[in-house]
Formats: structure tokens, sequence, C-alpha cells
């Protein structure tokens, strides 16, 4: 059943409400990440998300630095409020993947298919990647240009355009 009321997404966490203390802050946003993914996991169209781990990047879990972080080379990434800020959005979003507000999509990366998932309100990407069994959550962060999220809405309507032709 797709869902036709306006998707809430959770509030937002930030270092403010940790009078600025960025280390408990940071506790505080890898617990959410554990319990969401690592505790438990999302299910996506009826198969686990599963999450990669290794390898680790500064000791931290591989998937959560990968969305708490942000910059070109992949081993010297830097902390981003931003993407913190918005930790409780990824299991949100897998798990209200038929809502009507969650675009998706495949697109290939590599040799990979990949499954973007996208709210185009909030401008928030998660993405995943099919397994046997399972799937894998690749990313997701705030697209944070409006040229970068017009290239997503494209690439989503080509998509749909050739699965219906």
């Amino acid at each position: 059943m797709i869902d036709e009321k306006g998707l809430v997404f959770p509030d937002l966490i930030e270092l403010s409400n940790y009078d600025g203390d960025f280390k408990n802050y940071f506790k505080a946003v890898y617990t959410i990440f554990e319990n969401d993914f690592i505790k438990t996991q999302p299910r996506y169209d009826g198969l686990k998300v599963a999450v990669r781990k290794y390898p680790e990047v500064e000791g931290l879990h591989r998937t959560f630095y990968h969305i708490t972080h942000k910059g070109e080379d992949e081993n010297n990434r830097q902390p981003d409020i931003r993407r913190m800020e918005r930790i409780c959005f990824p299991k949100f979003v897998i798990d209200n993947y038929t809502h009507i507000e969650i675009l998706i999509w495949k697109n290939k990366r590599g040799k990979d298919e990949r499954i973007v998932l996208f709210n185009k309100v909030e401008s928030y990407i998660v993405i995943l990647t099919g397994r046997k069994n399972y799937y894998i959550f690749i990313t997701a962060y705030l697209v944070e240009t409006e040229h970068r999220k017009r290239s997503l809405l494209k690439e989503y309507e080509t998509y749909k355009k050739a699965k219906t032709a």
C-alpha cells in the first residue's frame, strides 16, 4: 500500500542538544547508528539491510564513517555535522520506502547495481545494493546543491521512462 500523507522525518540530532560537547555528541550519534543498523536491521523489500564494518576507518565501523564524514579521499574524510544531525534519516527512509515521497530507482556503479531511495523534500538520499538474500547499506547523505538534486531527479525520470518503454 502506498501512503499518500506527507512524510514527517525525524528531528535532527543537534550538537547544541549536547551543549556543544562534540565527544558526547559523536557517541550519541554512533549509538543511534548502532541501534538502527547493528543491533537491529531495517528491511527493504522483505529482506534485511546489513552494513559493512570492514575495513574499519580510524577504528570506526565503515558504514558509520561513510555516512557521518565527508571528503573525496575515503581515508581522510572529515566529520560532517549536517550528516550527523540526520543519523535517524537512513533507517526512516528505508522503513518508509513504499511511501509516495520516496523515489526509488536503480543505477550502475562499477559492477554493482545500486538502489537509490531519494526524498526530494528533505533532499536526502540512501543507497543500497542487493545481494542474494539481503541488501547492503552503502551510504546516505544530504544532497546539498540544486544541481545535484536536478541531476538525481533527471536520473529517476530516465529510469522510469526506460521501465515503461
